[in-house]
């Protein structure tokens, strides 16, 4: 009696791939299991995936080192939720003989812009703080400024950084620009005004990190970037944690060099229970949720489902490896 083949989809925070996606191809002569569990350590991953022939991961929340590959002999699939992952050690992949897919996008650019500025309202309005006088009984706790005529800067004008600008005009906020690499033609090209990083820093009122995590976008914003900012400037991040200097931008919260940050992603996810971050009353933290949404899951989920069955039949389709 042949194997049943094995598939395992792991963090299912919510608890709702499930009923995402039609499932039953992949019940059809093989075995599914969900985990709404997070694992870190790599010797429970290997005990818990060892015995599994392909495994769907929701974008990066578990990396995928040559280490943790070496040590799955099963493993013949990696379906990874989306098109771009820098987690997954895709030469060992190869070397083993295990392809990766990705899966399609879904709205996942509109979701994310519509969490941004969930995030830059919520925090300039001091919504979280109000919310919560309000449960503890009581009642104007803060008095809030105004974002119409201030200056949202832009740090990356990349999809997501053009994405936020019909918004940022909307509420009457300046936008401007700056990256290492941004042209003054590019900003030209996205109706923004791109300026020298003296002033990006020194005249944003609200930062947005738009900035795509690679060896050179590690620490972009750090102590430096921090001293040249406004007492009163707010910090929002939904790009990647290491972007930003972590260590820094804790001190810069404690000591009010900036008046607040909103964080979306951190260094480690999910963030430790005993994280600096979370005793901050100067933070708004979501559990990276910008590109969560209803329907992003059902692309997500759907054409991974696709991509496991195309599989089967020896046609593998968005391959990544």
């Amino acid at each position: 009696m042949s194997r049943r083949f094995r598939v395992a989809v792991i963090d299912d925070f919510q608890r709702v791939a499930a009923e995402m996606a039609d499932w039953s191809p992949a019940r059809a002569d093989g075995e599914l299991v969900f985990f709404a569990d997070h694992l870190a350590d790599e010797d429970a991953l290997v005990a818990r995936l060892a015995d599994f022939d392909a495994i769907v991961a929701m974008r990066e929340r578990t990396p995928f080192p040559g280490s943790l590959l070496a040590r799955l002999p099963r493993l013949k699939l990696l379906i990874a939720t989306g098109m771009f992952h820098q987690t997954i050690d895709f030469e060992t992949a190869k070397a083993r003989g295990i392809i990766v897919c990705g899966s399609e996008n879904g709205p996942g650019l509109a979701t994310t812009v519509e969490h941004i500025w969930a995030m830059i309202l919520a925090l300039a309005r001091r919504v979280h703080d109000e919310d919560a006088a309000i449960r503890a009984g009581g009642w104007q706790v803060s008095l809030p400024p105004l974002l119409a005529g201030k200056t949202l800067g832009i740090l990356g004008l990349g999809n997501l950084g053009r994405a936020i600008l019909p918004l940022a005009r909307a509420f009457g906020m300046k936008p401007i620009a700056w990256s290492r690499n941004l042209s003054a033609e590019a900003a030209a090209e996205a109706g923004v005004e791109s300026v020298d990083y003296e002033r990006f820093f020194a005249e944003s009122d609200v930062v947005t990190v738009q900035l795509k995590l690679s060896p050179r976008s590690i620490g972009y914003v750090g102590a430096g970037e921090f001293a040249r900012m406004k007492p009163s400037a707010l910090l929002v991040n939904t790009s990647r944690g290491p972007v930003v200097d972590e260590p820094a931008l804790i001190e810069a919260l404690r000591t009010r060099r900036i008046a607040g940050a909103a964080l979306d992603v951190f260094d480690r996810e999910p963030l430790p229970t005993d994280h600096p971050l979370r005793e901050l009353p100067n933070t708004l933290l979501t559990p990276h949720m910008g590109y969560v949404s209803q329907e992003t899951y059902r692309v997500f989920y759907t054409t991974a489902v696709e991509a496991l069955v195309a599989f089967r039949a020896g046609r593998p389709i968005r391959r990544l490896a």
